[in-house]
């Protein structure tokens, strides 16, 4: 994988505003926040998306989540907010490294904003993919 801002930071290369930090997990403050509090949880392993991580390290990415959600509730007030992971260019990931965001909804027009474009399930299509996911799962 190529070398990408959060390798930098994680080593210590590039200030940021630390947060939390263990063995496995670095979170610091996005430097170009969608509101007061954005946070950014990165493993430190180097993998490009969820699915290239590690069990291991995605267990830490679990484990710290609701730990640092809590703590960005406590320290900001904001008791809603969203939690962000993009993988691959198509699906808006800037930096080719694991992240993922905790971003503060203090009201409309701050935090993240979301176009939800629903529509229904066709119920032979998803017969079909549930079954393939499960297939995919043994």
């Amino acid at each position: 994988m190529s070398e990408t801002i959060f390798s930098k930071i994680i080593r210590g290369e590039i200030p940021c505003h630390k947060v939390y930090e263990d063995e496995r997990v670095l979170a610091f403050l996005d430097i170009n926040p969608l509101s007061t509090g954005h946070t950014l949880v990165v493993p430190k392993e180097a993998a490009r998306t969820l699915d290239a991580l590690s069990d291991e390290s995605a267990a830490a990415i679990g484990r710290a989540l609701p730990r640092l959600c809590r703590a960005v509730i406590e320290a900001t007030g904001i008791d809603e907010y969203n939690v962000l992971e993009n993988n691959g260019s198509g699906a808006h990931q800037a930096i080719a490294h694991v992240h993922f965001h905790i971003i503060p909804k203090p009201n409309r027009s701050e935090g993240l904003g979301i176009a939800w474009p629903v529509r229904p399930l066709d119920p032979t299509v998803g017969a079909s993919v549930a079954a393939r996911i499960r297939a995919a799962l043994e």
